[in-house]
């Protein structure tokens, strides 16, 4: 299988800041490849290199089989990049922002119409009016139309459905997916967990680090440990006496429970006995499948406990 990405030791620092620390990872020609972190991760730094923007201190990254740092006027011409932040002109029309990135890469909307049908479809009754008037759902399909018009061989997304309603983040997914019919590879971040499970693979990044490169279900299926799910009431009491549980190894809220591992297979009888001592009497307990957010969080805890 072809490789449109291959970086090895990227680095990247700002100072005394290290926003990248020797990462490694490849993505496959037609996948959806997903980097998944909070904020300050790395990831709009990472990409910045992909596209060329930035140059790595460290490391060797080549893209499309072309060196990132040695060739890249020609891959900004293969390349299709949607940053973090709305960057069209607001002050043009949708049509007017659409034609402007045609000719750019010298083609036009009517070449490539049928590419981005899909996507422009949803914004073309409007496209007399400015950019700057569309509402969130609606600029990113903007956006995404224009990193697309020039047919691009990798489409690189930074955070598209941040700030963006429910309905919409769903849409944009789906049109994601009808990209692998012409064979599109597309790299994206978000700090969505539930945005993970629609990657082909996932890189989870956190400190300019990756902690784990696997298909969704496989990032899943490796949680080390028994996962229960705690409820009472009073969740941040609940919380607070979890914590304090001298078996509890770690314990997060999700909802209205609170995810919760444990030092012993079957802590029930000890855990029981210790919530009704504390005046934990309405709770319920039950073992459920960890999600990607769980074994991120497990992740994020071996390493702050190697890096001590």
């Amino acid at each position: 299988m072809q490789k449109v990405i291959e970086a090895s030791g990227i680095a990247k620092n700002f100072g005394n800041t290290q926003a990248l620390r020797g990462i490694s990872f490849d993505v496959n020609e037609g996948e959806i490849f997903g980097f998944i972190g909070p904020d300050g991760a790395g990831k709009t730094t990472l990409f910045r290199i992909i596209t060329t923007l930035y140059l790595p201190d460290e490391g060797s990254m080549t893209v499309l089989g072309v060196d990132c740092v040695k060739g890249y006027r020609k891959l900004r011409e293969n390349i299709g990049y949607m940053p973090g932040r709305f960057s069209l002109y607001m002050d043009l029309s949708v049509e007017e922002n659409l034609r402007f990135y045609a000719s750019v890469f010298g083609t036009t909307i009517e070449e490539n119409y049928e590419l981005i049908k899909d996507i422009y479809s949803h914004i073309e009754p409007f496209k007399t009016r400015l950019a700057g008037q569309l509402s969130g759902g609606m600029k990113q399909k903007l956006a995404l139309s224009c990193a697309l018009i020039h047919k691009p061989r990798l489409l690189v997304l930074d955070e598209p459905t941040t700030g963006v309603d429910a309905v919409s983040r769903t849409e944009f997914w789906e049109m994601l997916g009808k990209l692998k019919a012409h064979n599109i590879t597309v790299v994206v971040s978000t700090p969505y967990m539930d945005e993970a499970t629609k990657c082909d693979r996932v890189a989870l990044i956190q400190e300019g680090q990756i902690l784990s490169v696997n298909p969704p279900e496989v990032l899943k299926d490796s949680f080390t440990r028994k996962l229960f799910y705690v409820k009472a009431s009073d969740k941040y009491n609940l919380l607070k006496i979890l914590r304090s549980f001298p078996l509890t190894i770690s314990a997060y809220p999700f909802g209205d429970s609170i995810h919760t591992t444990f030092s012993k297979d079957n802590p029930l009888g000890d855990l029981n006995e210790y919530l009704l001592s504390k005046g934990i009497n309405d709770f319920s307990i039950s073992e459920g499948r960890a999600g990607i957010e769980d074994r991120f969080l497990e992740l994020m805890g071996t390493e702050s406990i190697h890096y001590q």
